[in-house]
């Protein structure tokens, strides 16, 4: 079996992979790319191959100084659903989290996204909050690793 090789979505190529990733997931709130290079300079960024096939992608928003919490999220297209690899792209972002200081980590899901909540409440994590951005219909879901 081919192992999942996992990259920092550094140069276009990357950043455009992310970017499918993420706006096939997250369809109500579709990101350029010149907005996901931006995000790129504050955000850890990884995207996931099984050899040149994408898999998915993650996130790890650092913490801040005001605020030892770090945002991990990962991502798997729906034909790579449940085989381990968004495990293994949360393990990793976790990891990223604590090596830049984190004291708790927390995740974001869009409402809509059934399969990403049902993973995170199986990774241990209990919903904190629920709220709509300006413009969207569907709410998002703070959760936070108990």
């Amino acid at each position: 079996m081919t192992e999942l090789r996992v990259e920092q979505a550094h140069g276009d190529a990357r950043l455009r992979d992310w970017q499918y990733v993420h706006n096939v997931i997250i369809p109500t709130a579709v990101l350029s790319l010149g907005q996901i290079r931006e995000r790129s300079e504050r955000y850890h960024l990884e995207v996931a191959y099984l050899g040149d096939m994408l898999v998915g992608c993650s996130t790890v928003r650092p913490p801040t100084r005001d605020a030892p919490v770090a945002t991990v999220i990962a991502r798997v297209l729906a034909d790579h659903r449940r085989q381990g690899f968004g495990g293994e792209l949360y393990a990793r972002g976790r990891a990223r989290a604590r090596e830049l200081g984190a004291d708790r980590i927390e995740t974001v899901v869009l409402e809509s996204n059934a399969d990403g909540l049902r993973f995170a409440l199986k990774h241990g994590f209990v919903e904190v909050e629920r709220y709509l951005l300006p413009g969207d219909s569907v709410p998002w879901i703070t959760l936070s690793l108990a």
